[in-house]
């Protein structure tokens, strides 16, 4: 037979109080229930810890030297239940996110701020990679959610919203193509381009217009951060493709940013989870908070065709 903590509750009680009556009021305990538990205690200790008659109850030697142990195993318990409640209810616990670094610079800081005046005792993690990188993470739970990008996204995943951003061109004010007031494919593929790097999702979506196109672009560099593309386009290496919702591309007063009037310079954004996993309550509220801003911030889906299903590769 094993201690459990209603029986522990009951000898602390009735220690603290010197009185079965007084323990047995504030345990909510009829008197003969409170003196089975504190049976079954001195069952389980193999001694008597208790002395008591009519008109006393006082700890033996024995139920002296426990009192403290058990008070601590008591305190520890309780406040193990606690914490244990508070992260069921969402009230405490960690957050692992992981999110394109775009979406990490421009949308989540204000759900992350958001979600942090309702919940205080929740904290972040926030892993800023490409998606790729964004699916690795969340399929091995290694982030609770993820936004990620592309048509396509893995099977052990599953889609808790969809959207878009689309694409813009971020070019020098004085450029020839900053002049236009619609651009096409072909005007961008005139120039010389800076292109994040392959594998990450914005390359895939221009790749697949380029190549539907059956236009080799003429590239220049290829970071892998939309920080440094816009850095290589106000060093006058080229021009670059951006998303509209990149702050990156707001920051620079001497570069201008112009949509791209073309369908298929859109991205496709998913916000994920791992399939058949139950998300910690804080993640589930989360996960709203994200849903809410990314149906305000960006566009609706886009119908994936067989094109665009070709063209994920991160």
């Amino acid at each position: 037979m094993d201690l459990n903590l209603r029986d522990i509750r009951a000898f602390v009680a009735v220690a603290q109080t010197g009185s079965f009556t007084r323990a047995a009021t504030g345990l909510h305990l009829s008197q003969p229930a409170l003196t089975v538990q504190i049976r079954r205690i001195e069952e389980v200790v193999g001694a008597r810890l208790f002395d008591r008659n009519s008109r006393s109850v006082a700890l033996t030697a024995l139920g002296r030297e426990l009192l403290p142990l058990l008070q601590k195993s008591l305190h520890d318990m309780e406040n193990l239940l606690h914490d244990a409640r508070a992260l069921a209810d969402g009230a405490r616990g960690r957050v692992r996110f992981a999110a394109l670094p775009s979406f990490a610079a421009s949308v989540l800081p204000e759900c992350v701020r958001a979600f942090a005046e309702m919940q205080p005792g929740v904290t972040f993690e926030i892993r800023d990679v490409v998606a790729s990188m964004v699916e690795h993470l969340v399929r091995n739970e290694d982030a609770d959610l993820g936004v990620t990008g592309g048509d396509t996204v893995d099977a052990s995943l599953e889609v808790l919203y969809r959207a878009t951003d689309r694409l813009c061109v971020v070019c020098p004010r004085n450029h020839p193509v900053a002049t236009k007031r619609k651009i096409a494919l072909d005007d961008i593929v005139e120039h010389p381009l800076v292109l994040t790097a392959a594998g990450t999702s914005v390359r895939a979506v221009v790749d697949a217009a380029l190549n539907e196109a059956g236009r080799a672009p003429v590239l220049t560099c290829e970071p892998t951060y939309m920080m440094t593309a816009v850095a290589m386009v106000r060093a006058r290496l080229g021009i670059t493709i951006l998303p509209a919702s990149a702050r990156e591309i707001r920051a620079e007063r001497a570069l201008v940013v112009r949509p791209i009037d073309d369908p298929r310079f859109v991205r496709p954004i998913a916000l994920v989870k791992k399939r058949g996993r139950t998300l910690p309550r804080a993640a589930m509220a989360f996960a709203d908070v994200i849903r809410d801003a990314m149906s305000k911030t960006l566009g609706p889906p886009r119908r994936v065709t067989s094109t665009s299903r070709a063209s994920r590769r991160a």
